[in-house]
């Protein structure tokens, strides 16, 4: 860390808080630790319900056995962003999560329906839920093409917002036959990699 020139009356407690402060300037985004009694909102569309896998095997379910905490699976088969985004607030009211893992898009890349308004509804539905005390990880899901990757604005809301993001475990499911069930949707073995990396993000960013 480079030195810092500080007032010499400054008091060292004072001098070492603004230090650790712009130590931690570069840190990956950080969760609030969830309870043991906690809820874990799963929310998005059909990567999220589990289409290709029996209920037990959606990612929510396993993401549930891994994490131990309640996880609500809330996706919708065929929902686009903004039809989520109307979605979201009651859900957020009926199950009053500690944290939401976002996941929604998808749809919207399949009907070419534009990225710039379904960023402005992932933007829109991240910032309801942190205005309501409640944590977020991003789940992106990839746009047609032969990379099979994530829009770019995934990332750029998850830096800009400074919650947790995953880009990647998607697209690696669809680009690997033995981890989807059909051209667009993860197997039981898919839904067990977006489980698990969901875990790990979760307990580097605190949560466990």
């Amino acid at each position: 860390m480079r030195a810092i020139a500080l007032p010499s009356t400054w008091p060292l407690a004072l001098f070492w808080a603004v230090a650790l402060a712009l130590a931690g300037c570069g840190d990956a985004p950080r969760l609030s630790r969830l309870a043991p009694d906690a809820v874990v909102l799963a929310f998005g569309d059909s990567i999220t319900f589990g289409i290709g896998a029996a209920e037990a095997e959606s990612y929510p379910a396993q993401l549930q056995r891994l994490i131990g905490r309640k996880v609500v699976r809330a996706g919708v088969p065929g929902e686009v962003s903004a039809q989520a985004l109307a979605r979201l607030p009651a859900a957020l009211e009926e199950h009053q999560p500690a944290l939401l893992v976002l996941c929604i898009g998808g749809n919207d890349f399949l009907r070419n329906l534009g990225k710039a308004q379904a960023a402005a509804n992932v933007q829109t539905m991240v910032a309801l839920a942190r205005q309501r005390g409640i944590g977020v990880l991003l789940v992106g899901t990839p746009e047609k093409g032969l990379t099979v990757t994530p829009p770019a604005f995934y990332g750029e809301i998850a830096k800009q917002m400074g919650i947790p993001y995953e880009g990647k475990v998607i697209g690696e499911i669809l680009r690997n036959a033995e981890l989807k069930s059909d051209t667009i949707h993860p197997n039981a073995r898919g839904y067990r990699l977006i489980a698990e990396r969901v875990a790990a993000l979760l307990e580097k960013a605190g949560a466990l």
